[in-house]
């Protein structure tokens, strides 16, 4: 099947960038493109994108906002971040919100695709990589209130385990040679969280572990 992309950025020569880099794969598809927050959701509403790349500091409805209604307005299209890591203190915002993930400008075209391609299988941007030291930055902030924390209350011993290594960046393969179950196992698992705690994928599952503290930034 052929992945539809959304590119929401300002600057033109990012969306061109990104059109060349998606337009070399067979499977992906640019289906619209957009300058402002507004235009990606009216985009976004027109071509029911699999994946929408979505810049955070665009004129008007900012891409946090965009962000937001796309995911509520646009069932199935998933919200992939592209910021600069280094300025863009709204990422962890974004994840939050319902975002899967997030990549930074200069992304290498292989990472991009695999990217957009792994969003739009229902997956989500986490890894040991750059994404888990963003939600390590942003993860010092109180502990969520007490309706957050009883959500957690209701998790097995085992799914404790699983989520903690989930929000530590480990893959289903790293969880699985830990824990000494199969990588099919580990999947159960992982998708049984995310259903029992009403989130997105595994990018949340991170996210709620940071806001609950039960991970901290130090945990390996």
């Amino acid at each position: 099947m052929t992945i539809t992309v959304l590119i929401a950025d300002d600057q033109a020569l990012v969306r061109a960038g990104f059109r060349t880099l998606l337009g070399r794969a067979p499977d992906i598809t640019v289906a619209g493109e957009a300058a402002t927050g507004d235009d990606a959701v009216c985009q976004a509403r027109a071509h029911r994108p699999d994946v929408a790349l979505m810049d955070i500091r665009m004129p008007g409805l900012d891409g946090l906002a965009a962000t937001e209604r796309i995911l509520r307005e646009v069932p199935g299209c998933r919200v992939i971040v592209v910021t600069t890591f280094d300025t863009d203190e709204h990422v962890f915002e974004a994840l939050r919100l319902g975002a899967s993930g997030f990549l930074t400008k200069d992304v290498r075209a292989d990472e991009l695709r695999g990217a957009v391609r792994s969003v739009a299988a229902g997956g989500a941007l986490l890894s040991p990589g750059v994404t888990r030291r963003v939600i390590e930055r942003f993860a010092h902030r109180p502990p969520r209130a007490h309706d957050a924390q009883a959500r957690l209350s209701g998790l097995t011993p085992r799914e404790h385990e699983i989520l903690k290594l989930v929000a530590a960046g480990h893959s289903n393969g790293d969880i699985a040679r830990r824990l000494f179950i199969s990588p099919h196992t580990v999947k159960t698992h992982v998708t049984h969280l995310i259903n029992k705690l009403g989130l997105r994928d595994r990018t949340q599952l991170a996210i709620l572990a940071y806001e609950t503290d039960l991970v901290r930034p130090s945990d390996r």
